[in-house]
């Protein structure tokens, strides 16, 4: 028996991620990483990983896999339909498969990524301390590339054979409660920290800013999300590059704004409003073209403090035992 999945078809677009690297922008290496964090900790509290587990990033969906091995599976994330064996499963909770299942995720009816994984996470080399595929830069998965058809895909065995006796790791099915599941919508307002260069821009480009609806152009991937609406306008006419962070609000020579996000380049030289609230960049990542995006101040004391509730909230809940199904 083979412990691992076999890529039938990839999908759109379908990465290896994890968290992310952390420390080594000065080396010119971006974070990286899963692009909706909220998705991300629930398919791995379901399938018992630790939370930097190695799990596919599935963008609008069409991925299909031959399992190999038993294993344990879960899909969390934008709402994409999952079928083990032709058989419609739910998301958001998490199955046992056995070798020769085929396994189907078809394209987002809500939401724009998904997120599947299996017990103890997909099995890749770090580079960097991460195994996230950024694919401008070739780190991390598969060659650092998005996965292709017939790639292999390692996992840890649930069943060994000794001296002719089978012994089966027992791994526990896991749901979500349906009120505790996320909702994508494609209006979304996110709260932004101002920055230090909020003052290059008048009060009344400031205003524009906040008091506009902005729509997602055709322009968005996992390095950032470029905006379509009124410009703004800064009085920087000269600014030297320097370090970029997540969710940081660069505005372009053509006043449409860009938020950037986990492929982001590690240095920039736009002028910037602020950067985006992180829990609203988890929804900002299931927003597609023509999603409608509105902005509203908030602190940074206040941000840290409902971060702070937020993982609180999250640990508090508790999941529901599930009957599991297989294929």
């Amino acid at each position: 028996m083979q412990s691992k999945f076999k890529v039938v078809h990839p999908g759109v677009h379908s990465l290896i991620q994890d968290n992310g690297r952390v420390g080594f922008a000065h080396l010119g290496v971006t974070t990286g990483g899963v692009a909706d964090k909220q998705a991300y900790y629930w398919l791995n509290r379901m399938l018992q990983n630790e939370q930097n587990a190695a799990c596919i990033e599935i963008t609008f969906g069409g991925l299909k896999l031959h399992s190999l091995c038993e294993q344990v599976i879960c899909l969390t994330g934008a709402d994409m339909p999952l079928t083990i064996n032709g058989q419609l499963q739910r998301n958001w909770c998490s199955h046992q498969v056995k070798s020769g299942d085929v396994i189907a995720v078809g394209y987002a009816k809500s939401g724009l990524r998904s997120y599947f994984g299996v017990h103890r996470g997909f099995k890749f080399e770090p580079q960097f301390g991460s195994c996230s595929t950024v694919v401008r830069e070739q780190l991390g998965g598969l060659n650092g590339q998005a996965l292709k058809v017939g790639d292999e895909l390692g996992c840890d065995l649930l069943s060994t054979i000794t001296n002719g006796e089978k012994k089966t790791t027992h791994v526990k099915c896991f749901a979500l409660g349906v009120m505790d599941i996320p909702r994508y919508h494609q209006t979304v307002t996110i709260r932004v920290v101002l920055g230090y260069q909020y003052q290059a821009f008048e009060k009344n480009e400031r205003d524009v800013f906040f008091n506009n609806e902005y729509l997602v152009s055709k322009q968005f991937d996992r390095m950032g999300y470029r905006l379509h609406g009124v410009q703004i306008h800064s009085n920087v006419q000269a600014l030297k590059s320097e370090g970029i962070c997540y969710g940081a609000i660069q505005i372009p020579p053509d006043g449409q704004p860009i938020i950037l996000l986990n492929d982001r380049q590690t240095l920039g030289g736009y002028p910037k409003l602020g950067s985006i609230f992180s829990l609203d960049g988890d929804k900002l990542a299931q927003c597609g073209q023509g999603a409608k995006i509105n902005f509203v101040e908030i602190t940074a004391e206040h941000a840290k403090q409902l971060l702070i509730e937020a993982q609180s909230q999250r640990q508090s809940i508790q999941l529901k035992r599930f009957q599991p199904s297989s294929g």
